[in-house]
């Protein structure tokens, strides 16, 4: 198997896929549908969604376990040039090895042969999925478990809990004037924007793993005006939705601080809040068990993916099921080849023993449907 796998991750590595880049998706697509198309036997239904290429695998009639990935990364075309991909010293490297195209492959390798088993892999995901949080959505409602290969938390730990994001562009509007000449006739869009980064940044709370972060910012046109204008981002990470809604609500109720300045408050809630459920985590436990592997170790992340809208659909997910490894989004970017395997092993026992023995009336830990 390990052979295998590690040409399917090369094969994937080496065809760069940057979320902006729709040729680039495109062409990652083509290559993973290849690739799953020979472990799977069927050929993907291709779902183009504002330019955004996903692929869908249904494998029997009745989908019941959900396997999800993406293919777009985060690396900009030309990124193999100087970061190739590469096997030494039981270290895989290349750009989106980790993040996660190793899952990948791992997937297509642990849902071969699987009857009721729908493989969906989004092309948009590190994007915020603005394409095909729809779709997911819609797949998660219908499977009975979900399962998430992003890449593992540190020593392969399963990502149990992620946070909520909540995405904000804060748009602000004074009047210019020179700067020299008469900047009392101004009002100073920066000045405002200020007092507002300040008024957000206050709204979190790191006790209740909150946290709200200004990010990006810009105002202004030239060195000599009163700027007219300016904006800054906010990136909200929320542990529960009450949270989420609390920060959400403050965040619209903004209000100027300098007379004759304005404040318009764009966007909000991205992603819920994902806890995992309790009872897959005991399937796989089980499961491990029975193959003489360890119990799998747990964490809590403060990054977001995929996972956390399937969970928010009210489908039992349990997520972080992919490569061990680290430096996602990093030069370091890797992954461990030792535990490819039998991590592999590992998903595709847990999936045969949903499918044999299929979840009914959980209590799931957080947002549940049944």
């Amino acid at each position: 198997m390990l052979t295998s796998l590690l040409a399917d991750i090369q094969a994937l590595v080496e065809c760069e896929s940057p979320s902006a880049d729709l040729s680039a998706v495109a062409r990652s697509a083509a290559v993973v549908a290849r690739i799953g198309t020979a472990r799977l036997g069927v050929e993907p239904e291709r779902i183009v969604l504002d330019g955004r290429t996903h692929l869908r695998w249904r494998l029997g009639e009745r989908p019941r376990v959900l396997l999800l990935g993406h293919h777009d990364t985060v690396w900009p075309m030309g990124s193999l040039a100087t970061r190739p991909y590469s096997v030494e010293g039981g270290v895989l490297r290349g750009p989106g090895c980790f993040d996660m195209k190793a899952g990948l492959a791992m997937a297509f390798h642990a849902a071969a042969g699987q009857d009721g088993v729908t493989l969906l892999v989004t092309g948009d995901e590190e994007l915020g999925s603005p394409s095909s949080r729809s779709l997911i959505e819609d797949e998660a409602r219908v499977a009975e478990a979900a399962l998430v290969l992003e890449a593992s938390a540190d020593g392969g730990a399963l990502k149990t809990e992620r946070k909520g994001v909540s995405l904000y562009d804060v748009r602000i509007t004074g009047r210019a004037a020179h700067a020299g000449l008469e900047p009392e006739r101004g009002i100073n869009a920066t000045l405002e924007l200020a007092h507002q980064a300040l008024a957000v940044h206050a709204l979190g709370a790191p006790e209740l793993g909150t946290s709200v972060t200004p990010t990006s910012s810009r105002a202004g046109t030239t060195t000599n005006t009163v700027p007219a204008e300016g904006s800054f981002a906010v990136d909200v990470r929320a542990r529960t939705t009450a949270e989420q809604d609390r920060v959400d609500a403050a965040m619209r109720a903004l209000r100027p601080m300098l007379a004759g300045a304005a404040i318009e408050v764009g966007g909000g809630p991205n992603r819920p809040p994902l806890e995992s459920s309790a009872v897959l985590l005991e399937r796989i436990r089980a499961v491990a068990a029975r193959l003489g592997m360890p119990a799998p170790a747990t964490a809590a992340v403060g990054g977001a993916s995929d996972g956390n809208f399937t969970a928010g659909a009210g489908t039992p997910t349990l997520d972080g099921l992919g490569a061990v490894g680290g430096g996602a989004h990093a030069d370091d970017e890797h992954v461990l080849i030792e535990p490819l395997a039998a991590r592999t092993e590992l998903l595709r026992a847990l999936v045969a023993d949903l499918l044999t023995d299929p979840i009914r009336h959980l209590t799931t830990t957080g947002t549940g449907r049944r």
